[in-house]
């Protein structure tokens, strides 16, 4: 597959990208493997429980797997950049906590809140960026430091304690209602995956991003300003995070500074299982939505078979490895 270069009038250097190599693109990283295994696990817990293959337990499913797809399509512009984000878990305390303060000093003003938790998120994601960036810095090593931090912060900000929201707008905006039946995180999930979809597939930054994972010399060569594509791909998985603080705030009606440990194990494992190569270049955000969905269908249904919680992280633990393995192979 080839990528045209074409120079501008102006002098600048554009990408441009036929609608046919777009499809082939996402046709050659659709992750088919994984779609059996989707099909497959719904057979199998199916089977185990007769609670499982139900509206009202696939409604659960998707309301539990919102967060962790929400994350995850920002993920993947960063993984598909050929960097990683392992803070995600903590900035969406911090911008949770930071949202449920900025209510409580306003008298609950929920616009107030709202854009505190986006710009507290999107901001972590912009210092992960820079960083990474600017000081040559691999981001595995980066953005395990700003998870400390962001940890620390919620903690040190909310004394260690929840952060209670007593608005109820904000309970009905990001958790509480229901639209034709429909609990209101599904919808705003679907609303971001349309963005991602449009951003990655549609626009022209999405080409860069997978210029620039799929080889930095030749991005560079190209005109393309591989540090400001990496930088905004961190800032939008820190907004998606922050994004994400909103709802699961609104779901528990108060802000935990211990919120989102261990998210990030979720995150990259739906993105990775969703057919996103480890080390750059290709992915797909449908890819990620059907790997999320794996997630969330294992956790629901080892649930449903009474299987303990510290079972279900070795699971998951093992999926990581597995999808890990599988990536490299795809690379060779």
């Amino acid at each position: 597959m080839s990528t045209k270069v074409a120079i501008a009038p102006t002098g600048t250097t554009e990408i441009t990208s036929s609608k046919a190599l777009q499809k082939n693109f996402s046709r050659a990283a659709a992750p088919y493997l994984m779609y059996g295994v989707f099909v497959a696990l719904i057979v199998f817990f199916s089977l185990q429980s007769p609670v499982f293959f139900t509206a009202s337990n696939f409604l659960n499913i998707g309301q539990q797997t919102a967060l962790v797809t929400i994350i995850a399509v920002g993920m993947t512009f960063v993984i598909i950049s050929g960097e990683i984000d392992l803070s995600v878990g903590a900035s969406l305390a911090l911008s949770g906590v930071a949202a449920a303060l900025a209510m409580e000093s306003t008298g609950g003003n929920l616009l107030v809140g709202v854009v505190v938790g986006l710009s507290v998120g999107a901001l972590i994601g912009l210092v992960n960026g820079l960083i990474t960036t600017g000081l040559g810095i691999p981001s595995f090593l980066v953005t395990l430091a700003t998870l400390g931090i962001a940890r620390g912060l919620a903690l040190m900000i909310s004394q260690g304690q929840p952060v209670l929201i007593a608005n109820s707008d904000y309970w009905n905006l990001f958790n509480s209602a229901r639209v034709f039946g429909i609990p209101v995180p599904m919808l705003w999930t679907v609303f971001v995956l349309l963005i991602g979809v449009y951003l990655l597939h549609v626009s022209a930054y999405g080409r860069r991003v997978y210029a620039v994972g799929g080889n930095r010399k030749a991005a560079l060569y190209s005109g393309i300003m591989v540090n400001r594509v990496k930088i905004w791909a961190f800032v939008l998985t820190g907004a998606a995070a922050g994004f994400a603080g909103l709802i699961w705030t609104a779901r528990a009606q108060a802000a935990r500074p211990d919120t989102g440990n261990g998210m990030e194990l979720d995150v990259i494992a739906a993105v990775i299982l969703g057919g996103t190569n480890l080390f750059g270049g290709k992915g797909m955000i449908l890819g990620t939505l059907v790997g999320s969905l794996i997630i969330g269908v294992i956790n629901n249904g080892l649930t449903l078979m009474g299987v303990s919680s510290s079972a279900q992280m070795i699971v998951k633990g093992a999926i990581i490895i597995v999808a890990v393995a599988l990536s490299t192979l795809r690379r060779r």
